[in-house]
């Protein structure tokens, strides 16, 4: 399986990764959520009032505490009048902080939902917009990943973590606040502890990140490594792959395991230790603060007070630490996202020269072209292609057939040359109108689910049912079509299992048509068919391309015998051409090839 080249995209998705800062990522998901400012805004001045309510809570118990004690102390009468209003007050507090949470939940659920949509809208946006040298890199599981996993964490963390945040320093600084309002002297001793709590924290968050970056990368794998066995299971089944399949799993799904359980270890290190120094604290605490009442410097309502908002401290302090670990895990996933979001997008054509209005002389002029720098699989390749002219192209296996076909839709641009559409360098205009001129049909067939008139509508939406019709019958498909229990209106699947591979590229071939290109590309288009629909094929072909330019690239001689012209490729040059009827004649490499596959074939 195509492990490797998942693995090698992923390191480099990790060493673009490392050079963001955790800072950045945080200010980019932040200036997303300030697009809903009013709810934003609101969500946090309910939680910091809903936080302060809790807060005062403790006081208010402190002095119906000292008022019993007071009163028991100096025989006197408790005055039941001032507890009921200490009691109202506090559930007035109580009251107030719940429903503040309710609503503040309510508005970040809002929050950060618009935020994921308008995060996987951009994502899907800019998917369609990147150059296919980005996509031919990465997996399809992997950009899977990105749009769902990924997706999903930062959702689901940020709805928790926002609020936990904004309450734990809402609640710190209340807390602290009070403590300094009982006893100065007695507040310095959470003071001490929390420097090591916050050293503990930034030490274990720094060193926690590093897995859980490791924990997306191999997730993206995983999954890029699954949808290949899985689309593929013919394959592995036949070859009986099935327990080298496991394997490989089983050793993608192994590195997954080390890098979460690391992940999930050291930020599960976290709380325990910053729990372990504020139970410190709050012994400290008790001590003191019990001596501080026996010598009268504290009331004891005070002091229980004061002991409540230790214990309060320790909670946003260890909530705070629960926070860190799994925003390691939402930034993570964010620089996954951004990385795509960050990658150059295919470059617009400022001012596009308009599209001629007779389109098919295409001229590939001195062009030279490699995947990689240094290594040209084109070289100063020429080309004049007359307008209804039909050239095949014929040659062994990377030789650059493909490519030239991929130069001429601008799925990759030229690094020498030019290639000319009726006199204009097509880089001079945009690529929607270049390939609204060209239709292709590839080898690999794709259909998506939906009905089958809209799979051949798809490049032409706008088709008429005659229309689509038409080019069904044109390309042999209308018979078995009309045997399908909906006819027309069949839902198919986007591996068409319900459909044989030859019917498939049918309907590939009736897409192509039904768009009525002015440029027809035929990339081994009858390869996947048997030979009597080959021959359907072929005469229906016959037909529909005249008065088109036809670029037809095939691997069996005899469907390309009546083109007008034969490149013969070889390293990425011409070195031979003609009609076939002169390369037979000259005896050269295409005659060859030709008896080869004649003598295969008898």
């Amino acid at each position: 399986m195509a492990r490797g080249k998942i693995t090698v995209v992923d390191e480099k998705d990790q060493r673009s990764i490392t050079s963001q800062s955790s800072r950045d990522v945080l200010k980019r998901i932040y200036n997303y959520m300030r697009r809903d400012r009013l709810p934003f805004g609101m969500a946090i001045f309910l939680t910091a009032l809903g936080t302060v309510a809790a807060v005062l809570a403790p006081w208010v118990l402190g002095l119906a505490t000292t008022s019993i004690y007071e009163s028991v102390s100096q025989g006197m009468s408790v005055d039941f009048g001032y507890l009921g209003k200490l009691v109202l007050i506090v559930g007035a507090l109580y009251l107030g902080s719940a429903l503040s949470y309710f609503i503040r939940s309510r508005l970040l659920v809002k929050v950060t939902n618009n935020f994921i949509f308008q995060l996987r809208e951009e994502l899907s946006h800019k998917i369609t917009k990147l150059p296919l040298s980005y996509l031919d890199q990465h997996s399809v599981g992997d950009m899977l990943s990105r749009m769902t996993n990924d997706m999903d964490t930062i959702g689901d963390t940020l709805r928790q973590n926002i609020i936990q945040i904004v309450s734990s320093i809402v609640t710190i600084v209340g807390v602290i606040a009070m403590m300094f309002y009982i006893d100065v002297k007695l507040s310095l001793i959470p003071l001490i502890g929390l420097p090591f709590s916050g050293l503990i924290t930034a030490r274990m968050a720094k060193k926690g990140q590093t897995h859980f970056r490791n924990k997306s990368k191999n997730l993206g794998e995983l999954d890029g490594y699954v949808e290949e066995v899985i689309s593929s299971q013919e394959v592995v089944k036949s070859y009986t792959f099935e327990d080298q399949a496991r394997f490989e799993f089983d050793e993608i799904n192994q590195k997954l395991y080390k890098a979460s359980f690391k992940a999930q270890w050291v930020s599960g290190l976290i709380m325990p230790l910053t729990g372990f120094i504020s139970n410190l604290i709050y012994v400290f605490i008790a001590g003191f603060g019990g001596y501080f009442v026996l010598t009268g410097r504290i009331a004891i309502g005070s002091i229980q007070a004061f002991i409540q908002y230790a214990r309060r401290l320790n909670q946003p302090i260890t909530q705070m630490a629960e926070v860190v670990g799994t925003l390691q895990s939402t930034i993570a996933a964010a620089e996954r996202i951004f990385k795509v979001l960050d990658q150059p997008e295919e470059p617009p054509v400022l001012k596009p020269v308009p599209m001629p209005q007779e389109v098919g002389h295409v001229q590939f002029d001195h062009i030279s072209f490699g995947y990689d720098p240094g290594q040209m699989i084109i070289k100063d390749f020429n080309l004049d292609v007359q307008n209804g002219e039909t050239i095949a192209i014929v040659g062994p296996t990377g030789a650059g057939k493909t490519t030239l076909i991929n130069l001429l839709l601008r799925f990759y641009d030229v690094d020498e040359g030019a290639i000319y559409l009726d006199g204009v360098d097509i880089r001079d205009m945009s690529r929607s109108d270049l390939r609204d001129n060209l239709g292709m049909v590839l080898q690999d067939t794709w259909l998506y689910t939906d009905t089958i008139c809209n799979n051949i509508a798809y490049g032409n939406p706008s088709a008429s049912m005659e229309e689509i019709v038409a080019a069904a019958k044109a390309t042999y498909c209308d018979n078995f079509i009309r045997t399908l229990p909906e006819g027309y209106d069949t839902v198919i699947h986007e591996d068409g299992s319900s459909l044989s591979q030859g019917q498939r590229q049918l309907l590939t071939i009736a897409r192509a048509l039904v768009s009525d290109p002015n440029i027809l590309i035929l990339d081994e288009a009858t390869s996947s068919v048997d030979t009597r629909t080959e021959k359907l094929i072929q005469k229906a072909m016959d037909r529909l391309m005249a008065g088109r330019t036809n670029f037809v690239i095939a691997h069996r001689l005899s469907t390309i015998v009546g083109a007008d012209r034969i490149l013969v490729l070889q390293d990425g040059s011409i070195v031979e051409q003609g009609s076939h009827e002169e390369l037979i004649a000259q005896r050269g490499f295409y005659y060859e090839l030709y008896n080869t596959q004649f003598d295969q074939s008898a």
